[in-house]
């Protein structure tokens, strides 16, 4: 959980400091890759981790881990330059890659299904409560001490981590495949892994904002994306160990999930992205109180998700996730029938409810997949889905941000002429007007308000089709998903039975998960 924390903590604290930064370092122009730099180097090195974690195990992959993501925060705290920490904060996402790929592993490796959601549960708290922590103490951090402090914080947190998993976590000795062999790891693949999401998610975190849709840059960045797409295939159906193997796309089980958490991916960024900007411009809240309004949907997701487990023993683990998955779309559907301009309760019971549906949607199918394979293939399983997941969140955000500047701007285009002069022509300048709305009128104020109103809707009617994505992709699940025998099932999801015995097998695998949970 500590491990966990220093990702967590991460994605929130930093986002309250960013004036404070700008101000010492300069840099506006480019200060959003202090984000992007970070989720790029998670996303592209979560395969690789997960690779390496089932073939070196667990523990050291973590450490590792920890230790990159400290040496980067002390070296965000040293930054003298904006481009000195963006290049750090790739050096912390190298280490957050690991982290979050990993612990998730390790909480399968340590647990049987039947208390897997309430391990899982503590680790999706730890969000829960970064959610609310970090913003709060970045800006605490920048207005009374120093900006740099939020980097430095990392560095106790994650050295008592260090020490706790050092000390107390033990991996029994892993077999062999011959006497004197040694881990083979698929380098070649690993690097054009690197090269094809760096190029692809570049393209769709800039596409738009840096550079047009079809401009050289975007057109450049997806045709190598592409090439180096074709490269890895060629890499990897050569390689004896590859980083992304074959079953992970043959098995319908992992497909599948990996399709539907890709089609969460691109939900996520409706109220992750877009209801901050829509509790400030439309219902008139300040910052921090926008950010509550979204800190209640990961409230409830976790308490949802410890709960599942009583839903998937009685329908099985693919009716649960679609019971989830339907709800969500319901909720998501519900959101632009909101009154205009509305009070904040609100749109916060609409993400209370969308937390609680989608904690029956994410677990259970992350469990799913953890306990379709052994030991030895974990790793990599796990991986794929966050990886999925994290590639449908940059892809969202892509679609999303199209499909909203095109709503605002139609929405613009179509302003009375009497306050057509002088509006704002993007989302961003449109919110920041209205944070300062002296020089509008009353009534440009009033319709620019009702103009992001309707592009949020839009982007919750996007979101909503995600949702019917994630449906559609369930249906290609096996009905009852199956049980590895390490995991301690039976071979068989049979719904109200697949959770609730031990391992009874001989493979190491099973040792190694026993030896670790005594």
């Amino acid at each position: 959980m500590l491990g966990m924390a220093l990702a967590a903590l991460d994605s929130t604290i930093l986002a309250t400091a960013v004036p404070q930064i700008v101000g010492d370092l300069g840099g506006f122009a480019v200060f959003s890759w202090l984000f992007s730099g970070y989720l790029l180097a998670v996303t592209v090195t979560l395969p690789v981790y997960g690779k390496l974690s089932d073939t070196f195990g667990r523990k050291a992959v973590l450490i590792t881990g920890i230790v990159l993501f400290l040496v980067g925060s002390l070296a965000c705290a040293g930054a003298w330059d904006m481009a000195s920490l963006i290049a750090f904060r790739v050096v912390q996402g190298l280490g957050g890659g690991a982290l979050q790929g990993t612990v998730q592993t390790i909480a399968a490796d340590l647990y049987p299904m039947k208390e897997r959601p309430r391990i899982q549960a503590r680790l999706s708290s730890v969000w829960a409560t970064s959610a609310v922590a970090g913003p709060a103490l970045g800006g605490l951090l920048a207005a009374y001490a120093d900006w740099r402090w939020i980097f430095l914080v990392n560095v106790p947190v994650g050295t008592v981590a260090l020490w706790l998993i050092g000390r107390h976590f033990t991996e029994p000795r892993r077999s062999r495949p011959g006497p004197g062999a040694r881990p083979r790891v698929d380098w070649p693949g690993a690097l054009a892994i690197f090269a094809c999401g760096g190029l692809l998610l570049t393209a769709l975190v800039q596409g738009g904002v840096a550079w047009a849709w079809l401009s050289t840059p975007s057109l450049l960045l997806f045709a190598g994306s592409a090439g180096c797409a074709a490269l890895t295939v060629l890499i990897e159906r050569r390689a004896a160990e590859p980083i992304i193997p074959g079953w992970v796309w043959r098995r319908r089980t992992i497909s599948a999930v990996n399709l539907a958490l890709g089609a969460l991916g691109l939900l996520m960024v409706a109220p992750t992205v877009f209801l901050p900007t829509y509790a400030q411009s439309v219902l008139g809240l300040s910052p921090t109180a926008a950010g509550f309004v979204l800190s209640v949907m990961v409230l409830s997701w976790p308490v949802s998700a410890a709960l599942s487990s009583h839903v998937y023993n009685r329908l099985g683990i693919r009716r649960c996730a679609m019971l989830g998955i339907g709800a969500a779309g319901l909720v998501l559907l519900a959101f632009p029938l909101l009154p205009y301009p509305g009070a904040a309760w609100q749109p916060a019971l609409i993400m209370l409810a969308l937390g609680a549906a989608l904690g029956l949607f994410q677990l259970p199918l992350i469990i799913g997949v953890q306990s379709s394979v052994g030991y030895r293939e974990r790793g990599t399983a796990t991986a794929s889905v966050l990886f999925c997941r994290q590639v449908g969140q940059s892809l969202g955000a892509a679609l999303f941000g199209a499909l909203a500047n095109a709503t605002l701007n139609d929405r613009l285009a179509q302003a009375p002429s009497g306050i057509r002069a002088g509006l704002p022509d993007d989302l961003d300048t449109v919110s920041r007007a209205l944070e300062h709305p002296a020089g509008l009128t009353a009534q440009a104020t009033d319709y620019l308000r009702r103009a992001v109103d309707t592009t949020v809707d839009h982007v919750y009617l996007g979101a909503a089709a995600a949702a019917a994505l994630a449906l559609l992709a369930l249906l290609l699940a096996p009905r009852h998903f199956p049980v590895h025998p390490e995991t301690g099932g039976t071979g068989t999801d049979t719904g109200a039975g697949e959770s609730t015995g031990t391992s009874t097998g001989t493979s190491s695998g099973a040792r190694e998960g026993g030896q670790a949970g005594a």
